[in-house]
């Protein structure tokens, strides 16, 4: 560190400030003191700075399918907001959905030293309330509202009412929905929503398809509901399912939005290249991983009893050219 400060003309306060990511550092200093870094090959001892602060500067992450877009764009986005912070992230990825796999990454990841764990909770658990050992601040992505930890997420049901709403708002009678898999938290919080908004607005409620957020299962589902006669509009709970429907319908000879308009979940990149470009819901996955790591600073520092810093990610609907009216 003495060295740095020599190399840059600094203070070593200077360069301990620059280290541990400190604010209170004036851009033009911060960049001779990283320069000097880079020169001298010097890299922070994080074992002694965790002896001093207290801190291992480390976020642990358990996530359930990390195939999964929306699984793999939050971690995306909990790593990329905990860098901007100079924090690392250590990722376990779960199998089973069980409390016990919980419990035994949670185990690990202590193990490993972090300073805070995100569970990304995309599937239910076998049990009601999750119960986690104490000593390590948690937060929980997709999680029961009612859970003893913080949850952060987009907010699922206000999403659903977008998309539901704008169906409905064009003069479809009723919407179908094809829902993710029935063990997903999203899925549910989805379903339960469109079911919902169609009673309080008096349309009729018609079967939950299920999928498994794959375009091919959409494709599927398309297929069971091309064959519907009454069908005019589908909230598909993901992007890649509305895909396959679409496929389905034209396939049958209806045209999308002609003969059913559908909207899709995610606003995934491809989602305007589709024909016709997909009316869908976007999600803002940066806001839901700053939301996480900053959940967790505040937990690190905080002080005893103050509350437990929750957070609802607002999502909006993008309307494209596979919804409108319906035929008369």
């Amino acid at each position: 560190m003495a060295d740095v400060a020599r190399l840059a003309g600094v203070s070593p306060q200077t360069v301990s400030r620059v280290a541990n990511n400190h604010t209170n550092v004036e851009p033009e200093t911060r960049e001779k003191v990283l320069t000097a870094m880079r020169m001298i090959g010097y890299r922070p001892n994080t074992a002694a700075r965790a002896l001093v602060t207290g801190q291992f500067r480390r976020i642990g992450v358990i996530s359930f399918d990390l195939s999964a877009y929306g699984n793999a764009r939050t971690l995306e986005s909990i790593s990329n907001a905990a860098r901007n912070v100079g924090y690392s992230i250590s990722l376990i990825g779960v199998r089973a959905a069980t409390e016990q796999a919980v419990l035994e990454a949670y185990d690990e990841l202590s193990v490993q030293a972090v300073d805070g764990i995100v569970l990304v909770q995309a599937q239910l658990l076998d049990a009601p309330t999750l119960r986690l050992p104490p000593g390590v601040p948690v937060v929980i992505v997709a999680g029961d509202d009612h859970q003893r930890y913080p949850v952060v997420d987009t907010n699922q049901a206000e999403g659903t009412r977008l998309a539901v709403e704008h169906l409905l708002s064009l003069g479809h009678r009723t919407v179908w929905h094809l829902a993710g898999p029935q063990d997903s938290n999203f899925a549910r919080q989805r379903i339960e929503t469109w079911h919902a908004v169609l009673k309080a607005a008096g349309a009729s409620v018609p079967p939950v398809l299920y999928g498994d957020w794959t375009a091919d299962s959409g494709y599927r589902a398309g297929v069971r509901l091309a064959a519907e006669p009454e069908l005019t509009a589908v909230f598909s709970a993901n992007d890649q399912m509305a895909l396959g429907v679409i496929r389905a319908l034209h396939e049958a000879g209806r045209k999308v939005p002609d003969d059913v308009s559908i909207v899709g979940f995610d606003d995934i990149a491809d989602s305007s290249c589709f024909l016709p470009p997909l009316t869908t819901v976007h999600q803002e996955f940066s806001q839901v991983g700053e939301a996480c790591v900053n959940s967790l600073l505040q937990q690190i520092n905080r002080d005893h009893g103050a509350p437990l810093p929750s957070a609802k990610v607002t999502p909006r609907l993008v309307v494209r050219q596979s919804t409108a009216a319906p035929r008369t």
